[in-house]
């Protein structure tokens, strides 16, 4: 939303939400009765294509959504290098409206516009005539709209719903209140129009204009280079006819240069170029890689679980995961994920996250759950994890955290077989109980000089108990036979904190399974009850990603 929203900010249909799609209803019904009610060779296909041709275009959204989503997680060729807000992520959800929109008036304009009707397939001179009209008027319009949009007045009241995307995703090309999508779609009609009532029209030509649009628009709008520099050399006027990602990434990190559509050259005519843009091509181009502090190894889920992935739809990741109906539509696209991994032989980054001096990766392991139970899976598995743990090796990782089932007892060891493998790893593997393990120490106040651990152990009661009696502190166990295996298990030089006592006068206690409640109630008044059992190990090993790196 703009900063001081004005008239016909929002969009008509907003109000309906996810039936917005029902504007469409009238149009898209009868053209399908056309279709099944007449003969071929009474049909035009210039009415029937509209409905196909709004389904292409989302399509062809939702692929370069994808796509830069998964170059953003894994290209070092990032123009900005910071991450996109949630914010922004609901702020973009409502692109498709645009193609409603878009839709409503070529359906509009079939029937109201003379010479609309019966469009022949190609014609080469209207092709040329509206690239020609594109150059000069279209593009002329758009530089002196845009520039009026950065007035303070039309600034506030509209186009900064645009600029409140920093960090753009080719989606963010379309998202702008619905009063300046009037005006830009006065502006593309233009050649459209002329084209039509000239009589040079043809259906491929106005297709392959609205889909120029819509690929000049992603492509601007992603956030790392994608335009390879041998374009500008084997053909240099180029560069004044296509821009780049980096160079309009500059209109919204300076807001006041690069006006331009897709053509820069008004920029160039008007002085309102970024003398930078050249040094940020260049920079883009070559890229720097990052290195991350953590990397946190897990893997795919169930076969929807894809559409929870951020390369996925954000329609259906925004849903309760049980949400059955778009699940079921979508099981083609399932099996062919699943088919892929099976071809896929590495590790593939999902998405990369800050935590203030801390920099983290989340990669993903190309398997599913059931993957898992497959005997036959296991050793490549363990090949593909340990071809993970390399890579994060040689580019400097410092820690590396192992995910659900990827530190599976059965499957290595809880990660002890790359140890073993690998004695010399600068890289730190951890495991989910060394994770839930420094949650638990996390919890214990700073101040504490004795606690009580009881319940049945576990690894992560071993784990705590260890660190705690380095850092002597007291732990004081009740159950004798738990407490000489712990005990045994320790070094000599640690192993006096470790104490046997019936004598519960500290008020913190570490809580493990079979706890019985006769113990729990020796506990003195205002004591403070630590789970230490498996199902917390479960519940805290998602926000225990940086515990070890904060103590």
């Amino acid at each position: 939303m703009a900063s001081r929203p004005g008239l016909f900010t929002e969009w008509p249909w907003q109000r309906l939400g996810n039936f917005k799609y029902v504007v469409l209803a009238p149009w898209s019904l009868h053209s399908l009765y056309l279709v099944m009610s007449k003969e071929t060779k009474e049909l035009d296909m210039t009415y029937l294509i509209v409905l196909p041709s709004l389904l292409l275009r989302m399509l062809h959204n939702q692929v370069w959504i994808s796509l830069a989503r998964f170059q953003n997680a894994r290209s070092k060729h990032r123009i900005v290098d910071k991450s996109i807000e949630f914010e922004q992520v609901d702020r973009e959800r409502n692109w498709d409206d645009q193609i409603i929109f878009n839709g409503i008036l070529f359906y509009l304009g079939y029937f109201y516009v003379p010479g609309a009707t019966n469009l022949p397939v190609w014609r080469t001179d209207g092709a040329l005539l509206m690239a020609l009209l594109h150059m000069g008027p279209v593009e002329f319009l758009y530089y002196w709209f845009h520039r009026a949009l950065h007035h303070h007045f039309l600034y506030s009241r509209y186009h900064s719903h645009h600029h409140a995307s920093v960090v753009t995703e080719p989606i963010t090309s379309v998202i702008h209140p619905f009063a300046e999508h009037v005006v830009y779609f006065l502006l593309f009609s233009i050649p459209m129009l002329t084209t039509i009532v000239t009589g040079r029209a043809s259906i491929l030509a106005l297709l392959a204009y609205v889909a120029y649009i819509d690929l000049m628009n992603n492509m601007g709008h992603c956030n790392f280079e994608l335009v390879p520099k041998w374009l500008f050399t084997v053909f240099p006027p180029l560069k004044y006819l296509m821009y780049t990602p980096s160079f309009h990434s500059l209109h919204h990190t300076q807001f006041q240069t690069t006006y331009s559509l897709f053509m820069p050259f008004y920029d160039y005519i008007y002085s309102t170029m970024d003398k930078s843009s050249d040094d940020l091509y260049e920079r883009s181009l070559k890229g720097k890689e990052e290195v991350p502090d953590v990397v946190h190894l897990t893997h795919l889920t169930t076969l929807q679980s894809i559409y929870h992935l951020r390369i996925g739809f954000a329609s259906l990741a925004s849903k309760p995961y049980n949400s059955k109906m778009p699940i079921l539509l979508m099981w083609p696209v399932a099996w062919i994920s699943m088919l892929l991994t099976w071809i896929y032989s590495s590790s593939f980054t999902v998405e990369r996250n800050g935590f203030k001096k801390i920099k983290m990766q989340t990669w993903a392991i190309p398997r599913f759950k059931f993957h898992y139970g497959l005997p036959n899976e296991r050793d490549a598995i363990n090949d593909l994890i340990e071809k993970a743990i390399l890579e994060a090796e040689d580019k400097g990782v410092k820690v590396l955290t192992l995910g659900l089932l990827n530190q599976a007892n059965e499957l290595n060891g809880n990660g002890e077989l790359y140890l073993h493998k690998y004695p010399k790893l600068r890289l730190r593997i951890v495991d989910g109980s060394s994770l839930a393990a420094a949650v638990v120490l996390n919890s214990i106040p700073l101040e504490t000089k004795k606690v009580v651990l009881c319940g049945n152990l576990s690894k992560v009661a071993y784990r705590v108990a260890s660190v705690l009696c380095q850092r002597r502190v007291e732990v004081m166990m009740t159950r004798k036979h738990e407490y000489y295996i712990l005990k045994s298990q320790m070094p000599e030089s640690i192993a006096g904190y470790l104490l046997l006592s019936n004598i519960h006068n500290t008020q913190v206690w570490l809580v493990g399974d079979g706890l019985e409640d006769v113990e729990q109630r020796t506990a003195p008044k205002g004591t403070l009850f630590i789970p230490i059992h498996h199902s917390h190990q479960r519940r805290s090993v998602r926000i225990a990603h940086i515990a070890p790196l904060q103590q």
